[in-house]
């Protein structure tokens, strides 16, 4: 598959507005690696507080559009959509890394590679990079679970 617009990705993931973080895959290869593309502008609800003066996109939403992407990915490996019964979810985030500022303005590319499945865990390497210099990196495991389970205990 070479490209996905965000009808398609909404059918991918259950994030909205203001949450939801990939505007365009730009290609992905079942299996192995997906890029996607934030579009960063200075209408993201963020900048209001972070920080008025010097508009800077927070480092944990520049990790979670790097999530959003690589659930993308998850879902068009397995050939799945996301469903009203499951979420998928972090499970750990190591070596996360923030080398340059991503700023309203900045087309942020979001590049994530499948290092590792088993047990229904994902392991992901990751990067994000805005006008081809890397702006974040980590590594990612991610896993889908069943909401059904989390609804017993309420009363």
């Amino acid at each position: 598959m070479n490209s996905m617009d965000i009808r398609r990705i909404m059918d991918y993931l259950p994030h909205r507005y203001p949450f939801l973080l990939v505007d365009r895959v730009l290609s992905c290869e079942p299996g192995k690696s997906i890029v996607a593309l934030k579009n960063v502008t200075i209408n993201e609800h963020f900048f209001v507080g972070h920080f008025p003066r010097f508009p800077v996109m927070p480092g944990v939403l520049i990790i979670e559009a790097l999530a959003q992407t690589a659930a993308i990915l998850s879902f068009q490996t397995h050939g799945d959509k996301v469903d009203g019964n499951s979420l998928y979810y972090f499970v750990g985030i190591d070596k996360a890394r923030f080398k340059k500022p991503v700023m309203p303005g900045d087309a942020m590319t979001m590049h994530v590679e499948i290092t590792r499945y088993a047990r229904g865990i994902w392991w992901f390497k990751s990067h994000a990079k805005v006008e081809g210099q890397i702006v974040s990196e980590a590594d990612l495991m991610c896993t889908l679970r069943s909401t059904d389970n989390d609804n017993k205990d309420e009363g």
